[in-house]
């Protein structure tokens, strides 16, 4: 919106020309969210506090976790009203990848809202069945990954649409191109050819992984948002790179037009988690709950398919694969042996059991992240 009228200032005032670097874009919107969280916030807590939309705190876990009951949760909301307020104003809203990542955070931020608030409002533990989520996600990761598995080798959104139906015209057949490969990082020419089905899956995987793995680590106070911030803004740097045919192909990296764009809801996204933090640090005034976390989880997930960069989310976001790979083993031992692994799952809560502080797990997860993004950034030369 404002990039809009920026350009139509800038045909009378040349200075308003700034206003088209991606950059500067990518920062002022790193700002605005933040900005909107700090001001909405506040508020926003208030409100929740009013309404009782408190947390619900189990008793078989640390007890330091009790004296949490009742904090304000849903706060998840915030950051998506931040991230598509800032990204709606400095975005380019013609840009087909910033729409496809904005439907898939509001859709499963959606999809978290209803679960959460039959949790807290009407005091269903259970929330929605586990069924009923999984195929709620299931059904938007798909379609975000059928889109994307044509938009990603098209240079439009016509051109994305007339390869769709000419592969089910073909009988659901036919190759993509090496833009939707599989990239292996950490080698010049190494990719994997996955065709149209294995795009599809491997995306829906991608998407619906990630939002339940950033969830799953959602369980201390600001464990899950920095390190959302760090990979989101990391990949802000992919989305850049791809979206630049010069620095993409220096880096040898596929050419995604309009994928550049992208960095804008990365500096949205870095933004509104570093708001969210100044509430959610230890002691946290909220919780983003359900809605916060499958919302940021899903974004990540869509915005590493668009710059072919599965296998490094996957680096980076380390501490998320860790915490859902606990969860893993540790239900699968106990169905099959009986006896548990970690002495509670997600890992976080292990670490608590064993005597670690809330605040040491929480500090030393963000400096492992900060490690895993610098060795994913690293990708970016040494291959």
């Amino acid at each position: 919106m404002l990039l809009w009228l920026a350009e139509l200032l800038a045909k009378d005032v040349r200075a308003f020309n700034v206003f088209g670097y991606l950059t500067l874009r990518a920062v002022l919107a790193c700002m605005t969210a933040l900005l909107i969280s700090f001001v909405v916030g506040p508020r926003m807590i208030a409100w929740l506090t009013r309404m009782k939309i408190g947390q619900s705190v189990r008793d078989d876990g640390p007890q330091t976790h009790l004296a949490k009951a009742g904090t304000p949760t849903m706060g998840g909301a915030l950051i998506i009203v931040a991230i598509a307020v800032t990204t709606l104003l400095w975005g380019d809203l013609e840009n087909r990848f910033v729409w496809v990542v904005l439907l898939v955070m509001v859709g499963f931020g959606a999809i978290g809202w209803v679960d959460d608030y039959r949790k807290v409002v009407y005091r269903n533990p259970k929330g929605l069945s586990a069924r009923g989520k999984f195929l709620a996600q299931s059904v938007i990761g798909l379609v975000a990954a059928v889109y994307l598995a044509f938009a990603v080798s098209a240079p439009d959104t016509a051109q994305s649409f007339r390869l769709l139906a000419e592969w089910v015209g073909s009988g659901f057949s036919g190759a993509l191109s090496p833009k939707a490969d599989l990239i292996v990082p950490f080698f010049k020419s190494m990719s994997y050819p996955l065709g149209v089905w294995g795009f599809i899956v491997l995306s829906w995987f991608v998407i619906v992984g990630t939002s339940n793995a950033v969830n799953l680590t959602d369980g201390l106070d600001g464990l899950a948002i920095m390190p959302t911030v760090m990979v989101g803004a990391a990949l802000g740097v992919f989305a850049y790179v791809s979206g630049n045919a010069i620095f993409a192909r220096y880096l040898q990296f596929p050419v995604i037009p309009g994928a550049g764009e992208l960095a804008v809801i990365c500096g949205a996204i870095a933004g509104a988690g570093l708001g969210f933090l100044w509430f959610n640090a230890y002691p946290a005034e909220v919780f983003m709950g359900d809605v916060g976390a499958l919302s940021l989880g899903a974004g990540l997930g869509a915005i590493a398919v668009v710059v072919r960069q599965e296998i490094v989310l996957f680096i980076m976001g380390g501490v998320f694969v860790v915490e859902t790979l606990s969860v893993i083993v540790q239900v699968a031992s106990f169905k099959l042996t009986g006896k548990r692994v970690f002495r509670m799952a997600p890992i976080h809560h292990h670490y608590e059991l064993k005597g670690w502080k809330e605040n040491q797990v929480v500090v030393r997860f963000w400096i492992i992240t900060m490690l895993l993004v610098l060795f994913g950034l690293s990708t970016l030369k040494l291959r």
